[in-house]
């Protein structure tokens, strides 16, 4: 008897191994692209009144984590004295880590640098989270929808005015002038 109770044991051990090497992979992989609008709270003077908006894409590398920005527009409607505005007048750079899970929820980050070419002026946003919605399927590449993305900003002012020297909050809504903070 305890030769088959044994034998049972091994042989349930063998069928849950065999199992879980063939889980499905749940990983859902998400790109993103379109307008995206941001908008400041925080600082003084000039630095309390910049906003922009920004088109770029980006898609989730399984696994990866900050992946480039891909910025194909990038224009202040308010750049508070601190940055010159024009074309060309700034250079933009940025990194994001979406994480969808099988239910189509992303999480993750974004980060961004603006960087005045006239002055040296940078505006630094520091991700704290991002949230959205994906369209895809383990076997398909969704587009996020719904994005908003939250988190601080600092500005320092190169050699421009020193009221551009400042810091606050930032949140930036995909396709849309204003949303909240989930």
């Amino acid at each position: 008897m305890k030769k088959l109770a044994v034998l049972i044991v091994v042989a349930l051990a063998g069928l849950l191994l065999s199992c879980a090497d063939n889980t499905r992979n749940n990983n859902i992989t998400t790109t993103t692209n379109g307008n995206w609008e941001a908008g400041f709270s925080g600082g003084t003077g000039p630095a309390s009144l910049m906003g922009f908006v920004v088109q770029f894409s980006v898609t989730d590398t399984t696994g990866q984590a900050n992946q480039p920005l891909d910025i194909t527009n990038f224009a202040f409607y308010n750049a508070g004295g601190c940055f010159a505005t024009g074309k060309n007048e700034e250079t933009e750079s940025g990194t994001a880590t979406l994480t969808t899970n099988s239910s189509g929820q992303v999480t993750g980050t974004l980060d961004m640098v603006v960087k005045s070419d006239a002055t040296g002026a940078a505006l630094t946003l520091t991700g704290t989270g991002l949230t959205g919605t994906s369209s895809g399927t383990p076997t398909t590449t969704g587009t996020l929808s719904n994005g908003v993305a939250w988190g601080s900003w600092t500005l320092t002012p190169g050699s421009g005015p020193s009221a551009c020297n400042a810091s606050g909050t930032f949140i930036m809504c995909q396709g849309a002038s204003t949303c909240t903070v989930p």
